[in-house]
Order: structure tokens, then sequence, then C-alpha cells
């Protein structure tokens, strides 16, 4: 189903389509995590990744209590806009052999991948609410919450050295 398929005719059918689209994600993030964590050569870099592993299973955890809350079946659906920015960050770090660059680009590609989860989240949360779903609007805004703190994470580190190093 296309994003601007003839099934979706509604609002509620929209936000299904973007909940089935965010499930998807996280769950090819679950799997893509432990490579960048195996990759990640700097401390804290390793640690914070692992962290956000564990919050990555929070998330999918949430995402399939507002299925339920929602009355509809937790299912993904693709996404290639994140199978895209995950290809892109296996073919970047596959290619850097300074394990200090290493490092900033693992930070690039998980950024990446938290500005998409970003985006998602508002909507999801925004549309929740429209549709009088504070119920879901709330666990969406608790996975929304944890991707800009995990972005800001990433945002320090890069500056309190890793870039730094780098460069």
């Amino acid at each position: 189903m296309g994003l601007f398929s003839k099934d979706i005719k509604t609002m509620d059918d929209l936000f299904v389509h973007q909940l089935q689209d965010i499930y998807y994600a996280e769950k090819q993030i679950r799997k893509a995590l432990p490579t960048m964590i195996e990759k990640a050569t700097d401390t804290q870099l390793r640690n914070g990744l692992q962290a956000h592993l564990g919050e990555t299973e929070g998330h999918i955890r949430r995402l399939e209590q507002v299925f339920q809350q929602h009355g509809v079946e937790a299912k993904g659906t693709d996404c290639p806009a994140i199978d895209g920015i995950l290809e892109e960050a296996d073919d970047v770090t596959g290619e850097v052999e300074d394990k200090q660059v290493l490092d900033a680009a693992i930070i690039a590609a998980a950024q990446a991948v938290e500005h998409y989860e970003i985006t998602r989240y508002g909507t999801l949360t925004a549309w929740a609410k429209q549709l009088g779903r504070e119920d879901c609007a709330a666990l969406l805004q608790q996975n929304l919450d944890e991707e800009y703190a995990a972005d800001s994470k990433l945002t320090k580190l890069a500056e309190s050295g890793i870039n730094r190093k780098a460069a």
C-alpha cells in the first residue's frame, strides 16, 4: 500500500498507516543497532547505542499498546524511507577505516534515524490527539520524548570530542 493509496480514505486510516510505518521502522532499527554497536569504538557511544537498543524495545511495546488501544492488529508496512536511511548508514560506516572517523559516521547515521523517528512520532502524537485518542497520544509522546533525548545525547557525544578526534 502506497502513501496515497486508495485504501487511505480517512484520517483514522492515515493514522493507522503511519503507525504501521513506524512499527516496521522500529523493528528494522532494532535489527540494525547491534551492528552499529559492534562497529563503534568510543565507549560512551557504544554504551549510548546499547541503551537506545533497550529503549527501542520499549518503543515497540508501546506501539503494540497503541495498536491494541486503537483496536487494530499490530503489524508493520514496508517503509522505504527507513530502509534507505539504514542502507546508507551501513554503506557509509562500511567504507570508513579510521576508527575515530567511523564513530563520527555512526553518530551521523544514528541521528538520521532519530530525526526520521521524531517526524513520525510528532505527527502521530498530533493526529492521535486530533482523533480524540489521548490514551494513544500519551504513549506516542513517551516515544517521541525518548527519541529527542537520544538525538540530544548523540549531539553531545559528537560535540564533546568525537567529531574533534575525527578531524
